[in-house]
């Protein structure tokens, strides 16, 4: 069995015994659940930034703390970036328009949003991005920026940005808050909200280990 075999069976078993878990049952639970959550789940304040960066999803709610910055006064441009996954249908509009749509219609002016619509996964959303951005905004002129997606995925946008965007920037994490977003406080009552969780901890160890993380 190959490194991937071995540890997609130890991850199973892992997020079996995770399942089947009571709710609290000892210190032990509630410290590794509180270590899982400072880890992955990451909120800064709102605060001025050269622009919003969102990483799209099946759902709008990543867009919005990026128009609300925006609306606030506190970002010039929005930049969105995303296709979709690989295995999305092929007639299937870029979550990226999409996402362009809807901040239009929220109040953003159409001249303030950049969309980037190739990318399929989180690594590409920042590589594909840049590109887009040194010939609209050139990066000399960025100096903070803030990175909205779901609540559970920020510590891999950060440390993936950290990677493949330039070194000199502050970035400042806005996760969406939707209600159906599974938030830091309850993720793991629901068998969806551990789904994302660990397998966004396993994303993280399958990017950490391709070199496409910085930030240790």
């Amino acid at each position: 069995m190959n490194w991937d075999g071995a540890f997609r069976v130890r991850f199973s078993i892992f997020r079996r015994r995770l399942d089947s878990a009571p709710a609290a049952s000892g210190s032990d639970i509630l410290a590794s659940r509180a270590a899982i959550t400072r880890f992955l789940f990451l909120r800064d304040e709102p605060q001025p930034v050269d622009f919003a960066f969102v990483l799209g999803s099946p759902t709008l709610s990543s867009v919005e703390p990026a128009i609300a910055l925006y609306k606030q006064g506190l970002a010039r441009k929005i930049v969105i970036s995303g296709k979709g996954p690989a295995q999305a249908r092929a007639d299937a509009p870029p979550e990226a328009l999409m996402y362009r749509d809807h901040a239009v219609r929220s109040g953003v002016a159409a001249d303030d949003v950049l969309t980037e619509d190739r990318a399929a996964n989180t690594l590409e959303n920042f590589r594909f991005s840049r590109a887009l951005i040194e010939r609209h905004l050139g990066w000399e002129n960025v100096r903070a920026v803030s990175i909205s997606a779901k609540p559970f995925h920020m510590r891999r946008a950060l440390m993936t940005a950290r990677a493949q965007w330039p070194a000199h920037l502050k970035l400042v994490m806005l996760p969406s808050d939707a209600a159906d977003d599974p938030p830091a406080s309850t993720w793991w009552q629901t068998p969806d909200g551990r789904n994302f969780v660990l397998n966004e901890l396993r994303a993280i160890g399958t990017y950490g280990l391709q070199g496409d993380l910085g930030g240790f």
